[in-house]
């Protein structure tokens, strides 16, 4: 596979960014948020880990300004993530 070329990833209602490159975070956000909702996955939790907070910061601030957002909760509960995930709520 070359560099370039677009990774598959199942669109479940989780997206963790671990194995993604900090450059591709927010293209890849903002297509897997409008996927979920296409597929009427409403609830879907980001995996951001805790690290020093720059990914998160990042991923919530483009959350921020997408208009199919309802509702951001963080952290998420302790069986779901903590300080690591983000659950993010989309509009029906």
């Amino acid at each position: 596979m070359m560099e370039d070329d677009p990774v598959r990833i199942d669109i479940t209602g989780e997206l963790d960014l671990h194995t993604f490159q900090p450059r591709e975070v927010v293209d890849l956000l903002t297509d897997y948020i409008s996927e979920c909702q296409k597929r009427h996955i409403l609830n879907v939790r980001i995996i951001h880990g805790k690290g020093t907070g720059t990914l998160r910061t990042g991923v919530h601030e483009k959350l921020a300004r997408m208009d199919i957002i309802e509702s951001i909760t963080w952290p998420a509960s302790a069986s779901t993530g903590g300080w690591g995930a983000t659950w993010v709520r989309l509009k029906a």
